[in-house]
């Protein structure tokens, strides 16, 4: 087979796989999907990289071919196992915190963790994220090294905190032993494309106590969900299991919640990025936006990108979609001139860039030896341009799928 018709055949899988599972989380069938065994194969890939597998053991009405469900059900065991370590590790730390007299947010996971939105173990989570004041980073990082953690890394986003020696994670999808790591942030924002939405303020409790703190309320809590996919859509990097954050979470939320979420901000500079996360919601995870805030929504998304919203499915902007694009997410520039800028920072990025791709590329270990990463930018270019670059970390989880249909076993 060429490379051409392989790139259809797995993009078709990945295309295929992706929509069913997601239409089998929001509307349960009764009978399983008519696969071969490679879209079986790329369908394990695809739960894996949407962090939707756990959910899927807990809600499919079918079974399976036996690789399939031994995986599904393995990865649910797996899930409950590393949910009690992560509570292990995030009671440690709110205990340490509280004796230094130093205040966090628990982001993210933790929160939802804290809101018991899934049940235990159902939500896959690969870190323990913190927001902390810039002033408080050198008391948090010694009180981290007293648990046994130490810096790894450092990012203009966060503070990446691990155990030393330990190696990195090797199973695929949930596995309790797989690396758990700590990120300290100073701040929470995403570029969109270029520039970034910062809502750290809006997060931080109005009385924090020392240890690790609830968001200011659950609304502040879904607008960093919110900001967090809306980032990944841009990078088409979305998982799934996001819009499920925010589709779950959602119906906790009162009439006061929508509106503290769209609050008397000025919509069309605080507001205009938030509708193609919930609109996708709405599809994928039946997500429900009360119609007022809806309206004021909508009416706040620059045409251009409502446009794309509309037409984008899950696979076009997750980790489902093959192909590298040049030009990920342009759409969500505001003006000509801020889409320029993007185009010009992707074709001749800048040393602090370049040197970021590098060290993710180092630090994970499905991009070591990879021939993507250890060629010039400019030869990076002309495949954009000319050829069809599949997605590394994509190819990855699709071979080892397919090379190990039940990798994650209990016991």
């Amino acid at each position: 087979m060429s490379p051409d018709a392989t790139f259809r055949r797995t993009s078709n899988a990945l295309r295929e796989t992706t929509a069913r599972l997601c239409d089998e989380l929001t509307a349960p069938s009764a009978i399983p999907p008519d696969w071969t065994e490679f879209e079986w194969g790329i369908a394990r890939a695809v739960a894996t990289m949407h962090g939707i597998s756990a959910l899927l053991a807990e809600r499919l009405r079918w079974r399976g071919p036996p690789e399939w469900q031994q995986f599904i059900d393995a990865q649910r065991e797996q899930g409950i196992r590393r949910d009690r370590r992560i509570g292990l590790l995030i009671d440690t730390l709110d205990a340490a915190l509280a004796r230094a007299g130093i205040a966090v947010v628990g982001l993210k996971g933790t929160a939802l963790r804290a809101h018991r939105v899934f049940a235990p173990g159902a939500r896959p989570m690969g870190d323990v994220d913190l927001l902390a004041r810039v002033e408080d980073v050198p008391a948090i990082t010694a009180t981290l090294g007293e648990c046994g953690y130490f810096v790894h890394h450092v990012s203009d986003r966060h503070i990446v905190f691990d155990v030393p020696g330990r190696p990195p994670t090797a199973e695929f999808g949930e596995h309790e032993s797989n690396t758990l790591r700590i990120e300290v942030h100073t701040w929470v924002a995403e570029p969109l494309p270029m520039r970034f939405v910062d809502i750290s303020a809006r997060l931080w409790p109005t009385h924090p106590r020392p240890g690790i703190n609830a968001y200011r309320d659950i609304a502040a809590l879904f607008l960093h969900l919110l900001l967090h996919a809306a980032g990944n859509m841009r990078g088409h990097a979305l998982r799934l299991l996001q819009l499920w954050d925010l589709a779950e979470l959602s119906r906790r939320f009162e009439p006061e919640d929508w509106i503290a979420l769209v609050g008397p901000a000025d919509p069309h500079e605080q507001l205009w990025w938030m509708w193609p996360p919930l609109s996708l919601g709405g599809r994928c995870a039946s997500l429900v936006v009360p119609e007022s805030s809806r309206a004021m929504l909508e009416a706040a998304c620059p045409r251009t990108l409502a446009r794309a919203a509309s037409r984008h499915s899950l696979y076009e902007v997750s980790w489902s979609n093959l192909r590298i694009s040049a030009f990920p997410g342009i759409e969500w520039s505001r003006t000509p001139f801020e889409a320029l800028r993007y185009a010009r920072s992707r074709i001749a990025p800048g040393r602090a860039a370049l040197q970021e791709l590098e060290d993710g590329a180092r630090d994970a270990p499905m991009l070591v030896g990879s021939r993507w990463y250890e060629t010039s930018h400019v030869s990076r270019i002309a495949r954009w341009m000319f050829s069809k670059p599949r997605r590394v970390q994509t190819m990855y989880s699709i071979r080892t799928a397919l090379a190990n249909g039940a990798t994650a076993r209990p016991g």
